[in-house]
C-alpha cells in the first residue's frame, strides 16, 4: 500500500483506512471545527489528544509520521512566540527583559495558539495521507457529481507530476553528457530554455495521448459504467459519529471549565 508520492506512507490497512475518502475529509473538517471555534487550550487540547491517540488506527507509519511532520511543532511554536509578544499585556508580569514583556495572560494565549495550530493541522494532514487519489476521484464523481473529465484530468496531472520531474532530471543529465549544459551564463540560459521547450513538447504529446485514452473510455459521456464503485459502509457512519462526539466533548469541556473564548462575538 505504500505510495512514494504520499507525505506519510500507509503501512497497514485498518477500518479507518478503508473508509470512503469523503468520510475522512468530513472527519477532518469536524475535528477542525472543534478546535477552530474558540481560542483556548481545553477545546484544542481535546481534539489534539484524540488525534494523537488515534494515530495507530490510521495505519500510517508512525516513525515516518514523526519524522516528516517535524515542521508542525516548529511552526506552532513560532506562532505561539509571536502571540506571546504581541498579545495584550494583562495579568501578572512573568518576563520583563527590556523590550521583551510577557504576562500570564499573553503566555496563556500563546499556549492556546500552540495547541490550536497542532489541533487544526494534524487531523487534516493525517487523514488526507490515508486517502488514495483514485478513490477520491471516484468518490467526487460518483457522489458529488463533479465533472469526471475535470476530476480525472487533475488526478492524471498529479500522478504524472513525479514522472515530469524524473524526465527533467534525465534531460539535464543527457544535455550535460553532450556538453551543452555548462559554459557562460548566456549559454546556460539558452540551454535552460531549450530543455524547457523539449519538456513542453513531451508534455503536450503525453497530454494528447491521455486525452485520446479518456475519449476511448467514454469519459464525459452519459451511460458510462465504473469498475470501481465508491460506497459507504457502517464504518463510515461510526467514524463520523466518533468525530462528532470528540467535537462536542471539546466544546463542552471548554464551557464547563469556563475557558470558552469564541473567535466570533
Amino acid at each position: 500500500m505504500e505510495d512514494p508520492g504520499q507525505l506519510i506512507p500507509v503501512v497497514r490497512s485498518t477500518a479507518l483506512v478503508r473508509c470512503n475518502p469523503l468520510t475522512k475529509i468530513t472527519m477532518a473538517l469536524i475535528l477542525m471545527i472543534g478546535a477552530l471555534l474558540s481560542i483556548d487550550v481545553v477545546s484544542a487540547g481535546v481534539v489534539l489528544a484524540f488525534s494523537l491517540l488515534g494515530l495507530p488506527a490510521t495505519g500510517l507509519d508512525l516513525a515516518a509520521t514523526i519524522r516528516r511532520l517535524w515542521f508542525l511543532p516548529a511552526g506552532a511554536l513560532l506562532a505561539a512566540w509571536g502571540t506571546a509578544i504581541l498579545a495584550e499585556k494583562t495579568g501578572e508580569v512573568v518576563i520583563d527583559f527590556g523590550p521583551l514583556l510577557m504576562t500570564s495572560d499573553s503566555l496563556a494565549a500563546a499556549a492556546a495558539i500552540f495547541v490550536r495550530v497542532l489541533a487544526l493541522a494534524i487531523p487534516l494532514i493525517v487523514l488526507v495521507s490515508t486517502i488514495d487519489p483514485r478513490d477520491l476521484a471516484d468518490a467526487l464523481i460518483q457522489h458529488l457529481r463533479l465533472p469526471e473529465v475535470v476530476v480525472i484530468s487533475v488526478l492524471a496531472a498529479s500522478r504524472l507530476l513525479g514522472l515530469l520531474v524524473s524526465e527533467w532530471q534525465v534531460l539535464a543529465m543527457a544535455r550535460r553528457a553532450r556538453g551543452v549544459a555548462g559554459g557562460s551564463l548566456v549559454r546556460r540560459t539558452r540551454s535552460l530554455f531549450g530543455a524547457v521547450f523539449v519538456l513542453l513538447v513531451v508534455s503536450i504529446r503525453r497530454a494528447t495521448t491521455l486525452a485520446m485514452a479518456m475519449e476511448g473510455r467514454a469519459f464525459g459521456r452519459s451511460g458510462r459504467t465504473w469498475r470501481r464503485r465508491s460506497s459507504f459502509a457502517v464504518r463510515d457512519v461510526a467514524a463520523v459519529v466518533h468525530s462528532l462526539v470528540v467535537c462536542g466533548t471539546a466544546i463542552g469541556a471548554a464551557h464547563v471549565l469556563g475557558v470558552w473564548n469564541p473567535i466570533i462575538g
